[in-house]
């Protein structure tokens, strides 16, 4: 039995949908992280004594420099996602980019956007 060089034109279409449910989810993520960074109105410290304004307004530029970098993050996942979209519309996805064998199927359902297979992730 020959080996399989590319995943069926079935097998991508699943692929597909589980990305595509995954991109929905990381963008509606990534909105809400810009909707924090961004907020500048609502439960703000205008109205509380000095002392804990400046704890308050410390808390809210670190809450904001955390947001900001999982939006980062999640921009990058995002990014990842989209690049495995177009791999599966050439027809290319799932093949390892270092052996050119296929990757397993349970490690693109647990990592979508892999392009290494286990094999050659472990040998980085």
């Amino acid at each position: 039995m020959t080996e399989k060089k590319r995943y069926t034109d079935e097998e991508l279409q699943d692929f597909k949908d589980l990305i595509n449910s995954k991109l929905e989810k990381a963008r509606k993520d990534y909105d809400t992280l810009k909707a924090v960074i961004s907020n500048s109105s609502g439960n703000d410290i205008e109205d509380t004594s000095p002392t804990f304004k400046v704890l308050e307004e410390g808390a809210s530029v670190l809450s904001k420099e955390e947001a900001g970098r999982l939006a980062q993050r999640q921009a990058k996942f995002i990014s990842h996602l989209e690049g495995a979209l177009i791999r599966i519309e050439n027809k290319t996805y799932g093949i390892c980019r270092e052996t050119g064998k296929l990757i397993a199927p349970e490690r693109l359902r647990a990592v979508p956007h892999a392009t290494l297979s286990i094999e050659a992730k472990n040998k980085q």
